[in-house]
């Protein structure tokens, strides 16, 4: 049995390996160019592949529509497109917005997915794979077989919801012994991910990268009646499929005119409510018709972690599972994974963890080091050190072991702090972080103090952040650092599966009586976490954290 080799040359680029029931190697191109959510043929992150295996069976390439056949034909349109999309140069005119969103919403077929191929060919054999077939892989069935195969569920329903790609906007597919069936489609045409796009947009964030910070501020609004929102009637979800009352470029001049009149708080409580009205509409028909009680969710909508804990929480839903790379930077682990079933018959894996990338030795940390002239003592207990650090409210970068696959640092590229302090929030906020302060942080907390601090666990670790939990009103005093307006935080339920962090936030416990911290993305907000002890460094470097743990070396501020 081979090695299959999954690409995604789109938004949020990347390249993923797979062999037999494991995910050997899976990464993103903006950990290696250091541009947030490249989008290019990710080349770094092949090369960081084939550098450790070159017998590839098979490629799996994700979507074929006929922008993305036409932009791996002209990659100067991807790079247009991302220098106005991260405000790095000023927009086109209004009429590129309409033709962008009137030809993105076109499909596939064998013509396009012919040239993809061949243009995708050149490329890889350009890094030196030759003669290895290339399979085409539709852009949802790459998010669904990714969430349905990696979530452990014998059987389940599968439910996709983006943007757009090959035509559509999300599938609905059931799932079980390891056979997934499409059973609905939602036209690209009608896109939920699209309006969350506009509004995104309309308030002056970056799209395809800000839509959490439209869910943050959503918070800080007054409420508004649902029966009273403007925007309710965008939508109508029927019979497993989403119909929009406007076309996109129309959604968006409407959006626009009801900004005019709303701040910008209630025009974010008013598009995260009905994305959760309508989401939830979509879920709860397809739970009456199939009655499954498990459901797996993969799309860009579903980063939006409040909807995700609405889901988790509606009558007969058992148990929820969120691929934890959600967006498109995970297609290629899905395009993967659905060629090696295509080919190999493998139908599930045994996912316990993304720590799927690069991991450094400590010959090539302490080289890193010296060549900043940076001073540095050896740990015999990196955890415990660390756990003693922030007990004294010290803030700490913490790099360790294999990097990261996904948009999360999940205790191996963190920026670590107490949680029960609001002043160190602030403090990394806007000092370090350089993030919006309405955006909270999020808190890692050891799964035996999981269902005391949160109100609405139900017993099962979530150890990815892909889902909001409240916390329980006893305890909002010592995850002040980590708590929403509303009561609610987005944690990671860190198990023994994870086993320096796990044992860091059992030194904290010892400590402080909880095993819990805040724990923040290794980079500088707008920049991608680093992957590199050089990137670790620069960040040190840049900013205003107090130590630095970096596999089992401290170094700290002269």
């Amino acid at each position: 049995m081979g090695y299959i080799l999954g690409i995604w040359d789109g938004h949020d680029a990347g390249a993923a390996l797979v062999h037999d029931s494991s995910i050997v190697f899976a990464v993103n191109e903006e950990r290696y160019t250091r541009r947030k959510l490249e989008v290019c043929f990710p080349r770094k992150s092949i090369q960081a592949i084939i550098s450790q295996c070159s017998e590839i069976q098979a490629v799996a390439l994700s979507t074929s529509d006929f922008v993305k056949t036409m932009t791996r034909f002209v990659p100067e349109m991807k790079e247009s497109y991302y220098l106005t999309r991260r405000r790095l140069r000023q927009p086109t005119a209004p009429s590129a917005k309409l033709l962008k969103y009137k030809v993105t919403e076109f499909g596939t077929n064998s013509v396009l997915a012919y040239l993809s191929k061949k243009r995708i060919k050149k490329e890889l054999a350009s890094l030196g794979l030759v003669n290895v077939p290339i399979y085409v892989i539709d852009h949802h069935e790459c998010h669904a077989q990714a969430a349905a195969r990696l979530s452990g569920f014998n059987k389940t329903l599968v439910i996709t919801l983006d943007g757009l790609g090959d035509g559509l906007s999300g599938t609905v597919s059931t799932y079980r012994n390891s056979v997934l069936t499409r059973v609905a489609s939602l036209p690209a045409t009608d896109s939920i991910g699209i309006f969350f796009e506009h509004v995104t947009n309309i308030l002056n964030m970056r799209e395809l990268e800000d839509e959490g910070k439209v869910m943050a501020m959503a918070a800080y609004a007054y409420p508004v009646k649902l029966s009273e929102n403007a925007m309710l009637d965008f939508f109508e979800i029927k019979n497993l499929s989403t119909r929009a009352k406007y076309n996109a470029l129309q959604m968006y001049r409407e959006l626009k005119k009801i900004h005019w009149k709303t701040p910008s708080e209630q025009f974010a409580f008013m598009a995260q409510q009905c994305l959760e009205h309508w989401v939830l509409k979509l879920v709860g028909q397809a739970r009456s018709r199939y009655n499954y009680d498990n459901i797996c969710l993969a799309g860009g909508v579903f980063a939006n972690i409040k909807l995700n804990r609405k889901i988790r929480t509606m009558k007969g839903i058992k148990q929820c599972f969120i691929f934890p790379h959600m967006g498109d930077g995970g297609l290629a682990v899905g395009a993967a994974v659905a060629l090696n079933y295509r080919l190999n018959r493998v139908g599930e894996y045994n996912f316990k963890d993304v720590f799927l990338g690069n991991e450094y030795s400590t010959e090539q940390i302490r080289s890193a080091l010296k060549s900043h002239n940076l001073k540095y003592a050896s740990l015999k207990d990196p955890a415990r050190a660390a756990a003693e650090l922030i007990a004294k409210n010290k803030i700490i970068i913490w790099f360790q072991g294999k990097m990261e696959y996904g948009p999360r640092a999940l205790g191996h590229r963190s920026i670590l702090a107490a949680a029960d302090s609001s002043r160190l929030k602030d403090r990394l906020n806007i000092y370090m972080k350089k993030r919006v302060w309405f955006q909270p942080f999020c808190p890692s907390i050891l799964d035996e103090d999981a269902a005391r601090l949160l109100a609405d666990f139900d017993g099962v670790p979530n150890p990815f952040m892909t889902m909001a939990y409240m916390i329980n009103e006893d305890h909002r005093k010592d995850l002040e650092g980590v708590i929403g307006i509303d009561g609610s935080c987005r944690p990671q339920i860190v198990t023994r599966d994870n086993a320096i962090f796990y044992k860091l936030l059992t030194e904290l416990k010892r400590l402080k009586g909880f095993g819990v911290v805040l724990n923040t993305s290794l980079n500088i907000h707008g920049s991608p976490i680093a992957c590199s002890p050089e990137n670790a460094i620069d960040i040190f470097l840049r900013t205003k954290v107090d130590n630095m743990l970096i596999g089992d070396l401290l170094v700290g501020r002269v």
